[in-house]
């Protein structure tokens, strides 16, 4: 009687998959790097990678998906960092102003690749959001979540709601102003701040569009 093999651990299956998506967007962001993005083909990257081109489609069907793998995997370990300071005790629209203000710094210096990325959110974001079936996100959606699950649990923001779907409303916001301040033009006097952007959104999601109500001296 033959001995079954044993059933492949679905771990090891899945840290094995998840190291090749991990060195062909690294090796996908180092041609982008060199030969600038616009430049740089499927074929390429392949070749670079040392895989056959039907491997890099099957992982990452186009170009943009492979920048938004290498971007994710940075968006998820400056989070890392800002843990500890999501974790202070403090009113919801400050948390949220303070990581917003911190993650400033990553996006200025991501700023040429920012456009592609943010097209291929666009396009992928409302998709994962009605599916939520395992396709690959920031992460930004979890923190959003966390903080509003607190806002709500102090009173804070209202409950009628569910906080997935003030997550979703308050990620539009977020990628909205990104393309606001990357759509501002290169040449202009004075072209909108990324921080002033930020600052608007959470007034905006915060306290609504209404204009505040006058106060009499």
């Amino acid at each position: 009687m033959n001995a079954s093999l044993p059933a492949p651990d679905p771990g090891r299956r899945e840290r094995k998959r998840q190291q090749t998506l991990d060195h062909l967007a690294a090796t996908a962001f180092g041609l982008f790097e060199r030969e600038g993005y616009e430049a740089v083909t499927m074929e390429q990257i392949a070749v670079a990678a040392d895989v056959a081109k039907g491997t890099l489609y099957n992982h990452f069907p186009v170009k943009e998906a492979l920048l938004a793998h290498q971007f994710h995997g940075e968006l998820a370990q400056a989070m890392e960092g800002l843990a500890a300071s999501l974790a202070e005790p403090d009113d919801f629209a400050r948390r949220l102003a303070r990581w917003l203000q911190a993650s400033v710094p990553w996006y200025e210096r991501r700023r040429a690749y920012l456009s592609p990325y943010l097209r291929y959110r666009f396009l992928a974001v409302e998709a994962a959001s009605r599916r939520r079936d395992g396709e690959e996100r920031s992460g930004l959606e979890r923190l959003f979540r966390a903080l509003i699950l607190a806002g709500q649990a102090s009173g804070e923001l209202r409950r009628d709601l569910p906080a997935e779907h003030f997550a979703d409303l308050l990620q539009h916001l977020y990628l909205g102003a990104l393309m606001r301040w990357l759509a501002a033009p290169a040449d202009g006097a004075a072209p909108p701040a990324l921080q002033d952007e930020f600052g608007a959104i959470v007034e905006l999601f915060v306290d609504g569009a209404a204009q505040p109500v006058q106060t009499r001296a």
